[in-house]
């Protein structure tokens, strides 16, 4: 097989992921560069996730996205620039992870170009939000209620408030899950094997992979995912 390719998609809302609007102009444009190149997509990696939430710890498909494209030695592909993001600092830790990566929109593109443009887009998000703080500020002047002061927000029972702790307790268990679903069979795999918790996340720093923090391993980490698997 030639050279690789891993696409990374991301849409900000579950109603967009579900119905595929945003996605496909995405794969769209990495099924052109995929031709243009004459490369394998061999994975393509999906985001549900707000585009303000420009740390890697808030983005578990794209820390997959990096620790297979690392795995597999291909190259990441993204179709566009905000698509990834517009924070400068992602991209350092893109960098650091060493893992090549091109946007679509501009192929031929350095880094200093990239870094620039994500000025650009950053500063462009900085207006969007402040305009849209103006909106709400102005709403709420003309006794608008946000938020908890609704009135269907308020007065939950006890019943409901622990329905509620439960089910923020279960989707943290799935996010959990969902990050590391594919790292946990060579965990088991390694464990089965007579490797030690610390020699397992050893294994798992030297591959590329991180927690969901984006933090190294460590034995406890390794042994509270076995656990769990």
């Amino acid at each position: 097989m030639g050279c690789k390719l891993v696409g990374y998609r991301r849409v900000s809302t579950t109603k967009q992921g579900e119905s595929g609007l945003g996605l496909e102009g995405q794969d769209q444009a990495i099924a052109a560069y995929v031709k243009t190149t004459g490369c394998d997509l061999v994975a393509t990696f999906t985001e549900i996730e707000s585009g303000t939430h420009n740390e890697l710890v808030d983005r578990p498909e794209l820390r997959k996205a990096i620790a297979f494209a690392k795995k597999t030695k291909a190259v990441l592909v993204v179709a566009k620039l905000d698509r990834l993001t517009r924070s400068l600092a992602l991209l350092g830790e893109l960098r650091k992870s060493k893992v090549k990566f091109v946007i679509c929109d501009y192929p031929s593109a350095n880094e200093f170009t990239i870094d620039i443009l994500a000025v650009f887009a950053a500063e462009e998000a900085r207006k969007i939000s402040e305009r849209t703080r103006t909106a709400l500020a102005a709403y709420k002047a003309r006794g608008g209620l946000l938020g908890a002061a609704r009135p269907e927000c308020r007065n939950l029972s006890l019943e409901d408030r622990q329905r509620g702790a439960r089910a923020a307790g279960e989707a943290s268990k799935r996010a959990a899950d969902e990050a590391y679903a594919d790292l946990i069979p060579d965990m088991i795999s390694w464990r089965e094997r007579g490797l030690s918790h610390q020699a397992i996340a050893d294994k798992l720093n030297e591959e590329g992979h991180t927690t969901r923090q984006g933090a190294a391993w460590n034995r406890v980490q390794v042994m509270r995912v076995l656990k769990r698997g």
